[in-house]
């Protein structure tokens, strides 16, 4: 059995779309435009996947501003005309964020024409992501219900809504980006897993969507590739030991995936011992480096996994989101990462 790859989540945006190198990047055209475009850059994505031999293939986020502000803006109850700024990630860093300010609801599908496009141009198996109720809660002002828990759990009842519908679009696997599990893991434990359970909850059951089934998978990582996050980084010590508190709760829940940071990080891969039963996605290209990983480096570091996971459970992906990235270097690291997963499963 050969390794399965995937990408975390988003890829670089082409510069027609939008500016290149920012997280909040702004678009280049507007309405029936913009609209073409981001279809345009969806199939270049799928396409560069698909050419890369990637067996797992994303839309790389294409149709989104922000991997979380991407969601909201389908949601009533939300303010973007009144943005406040707050800071992100215990204040790593400062944003301008929309604020909740009455109930929420959806509005609508939030991502069924770009999940539609990608199930209809490719064969192979399909991932969709969408952000975790504990990172939304983190990136977005409360005015309204004033308790994180309940906001969550507000947020983790219309993340169903449209994960459901995902699986209904022949989607394969709904992701759900967590980065604050690694920043808040006391509450990630007590109560981050449970909402992301209930964010998940009737994914995997075949009834729900006439006859199939998709995976669920978490995604948990240090950030992409900005500055704010490698000084953060340069605090954390020489054992980055913040998955131990949240994978034993990840472990007894119903997700089917989990991800950690592998490549170039200093996370102790013994840690992957505590998902046990779990497929476990493993970084093993750095977002944080336009050094493009050698194949060997990269077959390196699945094999250092293997001696904690399964062959058959190991999932190779990158660290996180390349959005930040140049084009260029994120196609090359893509054929780093295929190239790589070719070596080691040469090797075991």
């Amino acid at each position: 059995m050969t390794f399965r790859t995937t990408i975390a989540g988003s890829l670089p945006k082409p510069a027609w779309l939008a500016e290149t190198g920012k997280l909040w990047p702004q678009w280049r055209a507007q309405g029936a435009e913009l609209e073409a475009a981001k279809r345009d850059a969806t199939l270049l994505w799928v396409k560069e996947q698909e050419d890369a031999g990637l067996t797992t293939i994303g839309d790389g986020e294409q149709s989104r501003q922000h991997f979380v502000h991407g969601f909201l803006e389908r949601v009533e109850g939300i303010d973007f005309e009144h943005k406040v700024e707050m800071g992100i990630r215990a204040d790593r860093y400062k944003a301008m964020v929309p604020q909740v300010v009455a109930p929420l609801r959806l509005k609508g599908r939030v991502h069924e024409t770009e999940a539609r496009l990608l199930r209809a141009h490719t064969t192979r198996t399909t991932k969709f992501t969408l952000p975790g109720p504990m990172t939304i809660v983190d990136t977005v002002a409360d005015r309204f219900y004033g308790d994180r828990v309940k906001l969550a759990f507000a947020f983790a009842e219309l993340l169903n809504q449209e994960a459901r519908a995902l699986q209904a679009d022949g989607i394969d696997i709904v992701q759900f980006d967590e980065p604050a599990f690694n920043v808040y893991m006391a509450e990630a434990a007590d109560w981050g897993v449970a909402a992301l359970e209930r964010a998940a909850q009737g994914l995997g059951s075949a009834s729900a969507a006439g006859g199939r089934a998709c995976k669920t998978a978490v995604h948990i990582c240090y950030g992409y590739g900005i500055d704010a996050n490698r000084k953060w980084k340069d605090t954390l010590g020489h054992e980055w030991r913040q998955y131990e508190q949240v994978f034993p709760a990840l472990r007894r829940s119903s997700i089917d995936q989990v991800s950690l940071e592998c490549m170039h990080s200093h996370v102790p891969l013994d840690l992957v011992g505590l998902l046990e039963g779990k497929d476990v996605m493993v970084g093993v290209i750095d977002v944080a480096s336009d050094a493009v990983e050698a194949p060997e480096e990269v077959a390196e570091t699945i094999g250092r996994a293997l001696q904690f996971v399964a062959r058959d459970k190991l999932i190779a992906c990158t660290n996180c989101g390349m959005a930040p990235m140049k084009r260029a270097v994120a196609e090359a690291k893509l054929q780093a990462l295929v190239a790589g997963t070719a070596l080691a499963d040469a090797k075991t």
